[in-house]
């Protein structure tokens, strides 16, 4: 990808048909939101308060999605609770025991992606344990996947409320894990994660006027902060963590599931 303009992005892929290689570029389009116009957002909110600054500075910032949803729920159930890094190495166990290999386009390599739903859906949870993954979350990420794989969970239809409601049935996965799979995985703009420990800090910080020994704010308080910026709330999010120098919210884990 080269970002030859302010205005202009070009993401270029190479395969070994021309179906893979615009598959690719389609999947690239989506994570890193270069569809979505953002003039209305910079428009309404280049003079607020909190994020003003930061909209101006960074105009062009969005939250760093995933190429495909599926992806995003995934590895939000392995990011519950616990540090990034850790959750990162149990992310790569289960890339290296069952990740999809293909030959790297020039035949120098192996690229591996993740598994899909289907070898997810027929995963022992003891095996997801021994990739240090919790028992809990475990079943809760084959759960998971048996929607998906089964078709009673489309993370690509239109409709995504339809699909959060049933998977807001499996234990483990709650109000965190489904605004991270709406926010990074289905470019849903006004979802904001606000159970994340980032944000319960943050906004805790900012009720005490910047005081940092405050108490947590509540999940229903953050989410009452960022009311007003409507469907434009998980970006505001994002801007709101600049603006104070706190790291993303999909980084620091969740102070609830």
């Amino acid at each position: 990808m080269a970002q030859p303009a302010p205005d202009r992005f070009v993401i270029g892929a190479r395969a070994h048909d021309r179906e893979a290689a615009l598959q690719a570029i389609a999947q690239a389009r989506r994570a890193l939101g270069v569809d979505v116009d953002l003039r209305p957002f910079l428009t309404r909110f280049r003079d607020d308060r909190l994020i003003g600054a930061s909209v101006r500075r960074r105009p062009h910032l969005r939250p760093a999605g995933r190429a495909e949803p599926l992806e995003a729920l995934v590895w939000a159930i392995t990011e519950q609770l616990i540090e990034y890094v850790r959750a990162v190495q149990i992310q790569r166990a289960i890339l290296r025991g069952h990740g999809r290999r293909v030959p790297s386009w020039d035949g120098t390599g192996t690229l591996v992606d993740l598994p899909p739903a289907a070898t997810l859906a027929g995963l022992a949870p003891a095996y997801l344990q021994s990739c240090d993954l919790s028992a809990g979350r475990s079943l809760s990420l084959v759960r998971a996947a048996r929607e998906v794989a089964a078709g009673r969970v489309d993370l690509h239809a239109p409709d995504h409320e339809r699909g959060w409601r049933r998977l807001r049935r499996i234990p483990g996965i709650g109000s965190w894990t489904l605004d991270i799979l709406a926010l990074l995985g289905q470019g849903r703009l006004d979802r904001l994660p606000a159970g994340d420990l980032s944000y319960v800090k943050l906004v805790g910080r900012l009720r005490a006027g910047g005081d940092p020994r405050a108490p947590r704010a509540t999940e229903d308080e953050v989410r009452a902060f960022f009311a007003p910026y409507e469907e434009w709330a998980g970006l505001a999010g994002a801007h709101a963590l600049r603006a104070s120098g706190a790291r993303t919210a999909a980084r620091l884990g969740p102070a609830c599931a």
